[in-house]
């Protein structure tokens, strides 16, 4: 881990937003693509996303809190969502998604503790390990391993 300049309370409400943007649109992503996955291959995994959305509700409810304990306003606007009618693909866009969200809370923790801020970084912990079981979980459905969890794809 590399030391940096700790985040200023501002700058921190902003990549918390980032943050509640990327938990917004796995919501989104999560109750739409569990509702359109046809065929049987399809039925289990469409439920196990039924229940991820509601774990990422719940993701951003925690984000939105730490945004007011830093005197700031949680955003109302989801990252885009990607659509295909190939359920592989849906299933793609999630692990790519929550892939992308692990780093970025990776470095949320560490960007937390430079600030002392032990809760936050305590609290994206909780989170990091719900994010991890829904990479595995889209990782199976789709038959490969999970996928490195570096910058790079």
């Amino acid at each position: 881990m590399k030391a940096s300049t700790p985040p200023t309370r501002k700058e921190m409400i902003r990549l918390l937003n980032e943050d509640l943007a990327r938990e917004y649109q796995a919501i989104i992503a999560y109750i739409v693509y569990s509702q359109t996955m046809k065929g049987a291959k399809y039925q289990h995994i469409a439920k196990e996303l039924e229940k991820h959305a509601g774990e990422e509700l719940d993701h951003a409810i925690k984000i939105a809190k730490q945004i007011d304990y830093f005197n700031g306003t949680p955003i109302t606007k989801p990252k885009e969502v990607k659509f295909s009618d190939n359920p592989d693909d849906l299933l793609r866009f999630d692990l790519e998604n929550e892939r992308v969200t692990i780093l970025a809370y990776r470095e949320r923790i560490r960007q937390a503790e430079a600030m002392g801020e032990f809760a936050l970084s305590e609290t994206l912990r909780e989170i990091i390990v719900q994010e991890q079981e829904h990479l595995t979980d889209l990782a199976e459905a789709l038959g490969i391993d999970n996928p490195k969890l570096t910058d790079k794809k």
